[in-house]
């Protein structure tokens, strides 16, 4: 009887044991990296803290599974390295879903289908995409426009190409003239123009890429299916829709990705 009475208890102890021990990863926060001067997607503000349309969805999505985040400020460029190396379970900064980076990332389902813009002073000659030949252009190192630009560079016929570590640098010398047109997100630049330091500067141009943003894990994470699901459940009940009018200004299209739930993608078709 003693035995017996004995092996309960064990039980008893070991199954209480694995539910804290389970309760206390489900308590962990969830380690994000966020290229932190990308407004409205993620920014900080003047308290340090960091706010945006992403930086939203990532709460909310860390809410529903039970937990919280802890979001470090990261260059664009280290935020491969970060997943790759599993520094993080996860990024957010506008990250286009390729072809490329799914062999060595995995991404949720995408909540926004961009283009991008091309930026300049109010008072350059570029109406259009075709206008950039033979001028000086920029973009941010390692992203989806760098990367449009560089395949088609002989296609468009610039004079020459800087790329850029920050936006803001970017921007200073677009400001300045050491650069003439700066391509980028077009809902990026259209939010930086918006403040008055930048007034000087417009979107003279727009191209329809096509191109999906989504949360960017290490390859076959753990997190990543769960992640999707809130994802889903946030299109389902509405809650994606309020974030993007939130911080985009009008309500997603019917239809359109930001609304429709979607399943993990292996392309980015």
């Amino acid at each position: 009887m003693s035995s017996t009475r004995n092996l309960l208890t064990g039980l008893a102890v070991a199954a209480l044991t694995t539910f804290s021990g389970a309760s206390t990863m489900a308590q962990e926060a969830l380690k994000i990296g966020a290229y932190p001067a990308n407004p409205p997607w993620e920014f900080k503000n003047e308290a340090g803290d960091f706010e945006g349309f992403e930086v939203d969805i990532i709460n909310e999505i860390a809410t529903r599974l039970g937990t919280t985040t802890e979001i470090d400020g990261l260059d664009f460029r280290a935020l491969f390295v970060a997943t790759a190396s599993g520094r993080v379970d996860a990024v957010i900064s506008s990250l286009t879903i390729t072809d490329e980076r799914l062999e060595a990332q995995s991404f949720t389902q995408p909540y926004f289908s961009g283009a991008l813009g091309v930026g300049t002073k109010k008072d350059a000659d570029i109406n259009s995409i075709d206008d950039i030949k033979g001028k000086r252009i920029g973009s941010i190192a390692t992203s989806f426009p760098e990367n449009w630009l560089k395949e088609r560079q002989d296609e468009l016929g610039y004079n020459a190409y800087s790329s850029y570590d920050t936006t803001a640098n970017m921007l200073t010398d677009l400001r300045s003239g050491r650069i003439e047109a700066a391509v980028n997100d077009i809902v990026s630049l259209r939010y930086a123009f918006a403040q008055p330091q930048m007034d000087m500067l417009q979107v003279s141009a727009e191209i329809p890429t096509g191109d999906k943003f989504a949360i960017m894990l290490p390859k076959d994470s753990e997190h990543l299916q769960a992640f999707n699901d809130a994802i889903s459940a946030m299109k389902e009940d509405g809650t994606m829709a309020s974030l993007y009018e939130k911080w985009l200004g009008v309500a997603p299209a019917a239809g359109s990705v930001t609304v429709k739930p979607l399943p993990i993608p292996t392309s980015a078709d």
